[in-house]
C-alpha cells in the first residue's frame, strides 16, 4: 500500500520506510567509537595508613636584635614577599660609628707602641754585647715589648667587636621569604636579645603527624610516606624524619615528612592526609580513570554477559599510588568495566535508544 509523505509530497511504501530508518540507526551505532574495557582483578598493593599532618616551613626563623639602638628604616611589612638578602631592618649607627672610630684608633696607638717596644728591645739585645746597657735595663724592654704585644691582641678584638655591632645595626633575610611578623616600629629603640621580625619560606616545606606506637615498627621499616594535596593529587615524599621517642602524654611519635621544592597550593598550618606504607595488603582495585562522579553518585559503567552497558553505583575506598581506586562494595573480581566513561555513556543512551525503537 502506497501513501503521501506529510510535507515532502511524495509517496513511498510504509515497509520500504521503516527499513530505512533501520538501515540509518544501525549505521550510527556502527559509527560510535569502541568502547575499552578491563576486567576487575585483585592486586597486592602497598598497604597504607592514613594520619593528620600539619604543613610547616622547614626554613622559618625569627631575628632579634644583636644591638642596641633606634629603629630607622622599615622597608617590609607583614605579608610582603622578601628575597634573600634584602635589607629587613636599619638601626640607627651613630653610637655604632663612634666606637668603631674609637677601637680604630686604639688599635692603632697600641701598634705603634708595640712597634716601639720591639725596637728598644731588639736594640738592648745588642747593646748588652758590648755591656753598654745592664741585665735589668733588657728584661725590662723585654717586658714592654711582651705589654705592647697584649695591648695590640686587646685592641684587636676591640675592634673587631666594633665592626661587629656596626654590622648588627642592619638586618638581612637570610633566605627568600615571607614576612609573618613584625614586633617593632618605626623610631623604636630596642635592646640586645629584642626579637625583631619573623619569616619564612614557602619553597621547601614539611609535614609533621603524629603517628600510634602500634604503627611505628611498620613505618620505620617500609619508609615510604605521600601526601595528599589540594588538586587530589599525591605527592611522594623525598624522606621523612622518624623521631626516636614517643610523646609521654599521647604516646604518639612524631614524624616529619620532607616534600619536594615545590608549592603544590600548600601552605604552613594546612591541615593535610599523610599515608605511610606499613606493609602489603589484598585489594579488589578499578582503575581510577574508569570511576564516575555524578553529585552524591560514584559508580562505574559496567559491561554485560551480553555486551551490553549499564551503570552501577560503588562503594570505594582510598585513591592507590597507581593510579588504583580500592572497591569496597559493587563489584566482584572478573567482572568487566569500560575505561573510558564519557564514551560509555554515549553508548549506554544509544543502547537505550535502540531498547526503545524496538
Amino acid at each position: 500500500m502506497s501513501r503521501m509523505i506529510p510535507g515532502t509530497g511524495l509517496g513511498t511504501c510504509i515497509p520500504g520506510f521503516l527499513l530505512m530508518l533501520t538501515l540509518l540507526w544501525g549505521n550510527a551505532q556502527a559509527a560510535l567509537p569502541a568502547v575499552k574495557t578491563a576486567e576487575v582483578n585483585y592486586r597486592e598493593l602497598t598497604d597504607e595508613q592514613l594520619f593528620d599532618g600539619v604543613v610547616e616551613a622547614v626554613s622559618r626563623s625569627t631575628v632579634s636584635s644583636q644591638t642596641s639602638g633606634e629603629i630607622v628604616e622599615l622597608p617590609y611589612d607583614v605579608n610582603d614577599l622578601v628575597p634573600k638578602g634584602a635589607l629587613v631592618l636599619r638601626i640607627d649607627d651613630t653610637r655604632q660609628k663612634a666606637e668603631l672610630d674609637k677601637a680604630t684608633a686604639d688599635a692603632a696607638r697600641a701598634q705603634a707602641r708595640f712597634e716601639e717596644a720591639q725596637s728598644n728591645y731588639q736594640r738592648n739585645k745588642r747593646l748588652i754585647k758590648d755591656n753598654a746597657v745592664s741585665k735589668s735595663q733588657l728584661d725590662k724592654s723585654e717586658a714592654d715589648m711582651k705589654s705592647a704585644s697584649a695591648q695590640v691582641k686587646s685592641t684587636a678584638a676591640a675592634l673587631e667587636q666594633a665592626r661587629e655591632q656596626l654590622a648588627y645595626t642592619t638586618v638581612r633575610a637570610p633566605f627568600d621569604g615571607v614576612m609573618i611578623e613584625r614586633f617593632v616600629e618605626l623610631g623604636e629603640q630596642v635592646q640586645v636579645g629584642s626579637k625583631l621580625v619573623a619569616g619564612l619560606s614557602l619553597e621547601k616545606l614539611r609535614v609533621k603527624a603524629e603517628v600510634p606506637a602500634r604503627y611505628a615498627q611498620q613505618i620505620r621499616e617500609d619508609a615510604r610516606a605521600r601526601v595528599a594535596i589540594p588538586d587530589g593529587r599525591w605527592v611522594e615524599s623525598e624522606r621523612f624524619t622518624f623521631f626516636p621517642y614517643a610523646d609521654p602524654a599521647s604516646h604518639t611519635f612524631t614524624v616529619r615528612v620532607d616534600l619536594p621544592e615545590d608549592q603544590y597550593g600548600l601552605y604552613p598550618g594546612m591541615l593535610v592526609k599523610v599515608a605511610f606504607s606499613i606493609g602489603k595488603k589484598t585489594y579488589l582495585v578499578v582503575p581510577s580513570e574508569a570511576v564516575v562522579h555524578r553529585s552524591e553518585v560514584t559508580g562505574v559503567y559496567v559491561v554485560a554477559k551480553d555486551g551490553g552497558l549499564h551503570f552501577r553505583q560503588l562503594r570505594l575506598g582510598r585513591d592507590m599510588s597507581d593510579d588504583l581506586t580500592v572497591v569496597l562494595a559493587g563489584l566482584e573480581a572478573g567482572e568487566r568495566i569500560a575505561l573510558d566513561p564519557v564514551a560509555a555513556g554515549i553508548r549506554l543512551k544509544q543502547q537505550r535508544a535502540g531498547s526503545a525503537h524496538d
